[in-house]
């Protein structure tokens, strides 16, 4: 990546960043449409938080009959590869903010006074695209904790009364 231009570099980062954003919201389509889905929320995996929850005289549950974690849902298989597709486009757009410094100084003997305010432009471009990433990222994990929570609570009100 160090042979391209600095302009290469920021076409192509913001490609990455296109991408990112992409398979970001694909991870919170699939985790929405997991969640739409009734059959999963009786379907309690051993290892899963809410499994917990399931009273003693219930039977025991397959793990394989959950489609998510079987693969043969409609959610599983989206999410797994959108998450896989999230995290090719983060490795590729840091590979590509790492290269603009390195690009930079080829460049750098050609003409210094408009490298300089390239460079400058540049690197708050880097700087704005990762704390983009960054809130997003935030605002990612906390899409996920409140799923999480959602789905606790909806396995709670699932489960039978003992009274």
């Amino acid at each position: 990546m160090a042979a391209k231009s600095k302009q290469e570099l920021g076409v192509e980062g913001q490609r990455h960043l296109e991408e990112t954003i992409n398979a970001a919201f694909q991870i919170l389509s699939s985790m929405n449409d997991e969640l739409c889905n009734p059959v999963l929320w009786s379907t309690l995996s051993p290892g899963h938080p809410s499994a917990a929850l399931a009273g003693a005289g219930d039977a025991p549950v397959d793990s394989s009959s959950h489609p998510s974690e079987a693969g043969g849902g409609s959610g599983g298989g989206v999410l797994d590869e959108a998450r896989l597709r999230y995290k090719s486009a983060v490795l590729a757009l840091r590979s590509c903010i790492a290269a603009i410094p390195s690009a930079t100084q080829e460049a750098g003997a050609l003409d210094s006074r408009a490298d300089a305010v390239e460079l400058e432009r540049l690197e708050e471009r880097a700087s704005s695209l990762r704390k983009e990433l960054e809130n997003k990222n935030k605002h990612l994990k906390l899409l996920i904790d409140q799923l999480r929570d959602l789905i606790t609570d909806i396995a709670m009100w699932q489960s039978p009364c003992s009274v």
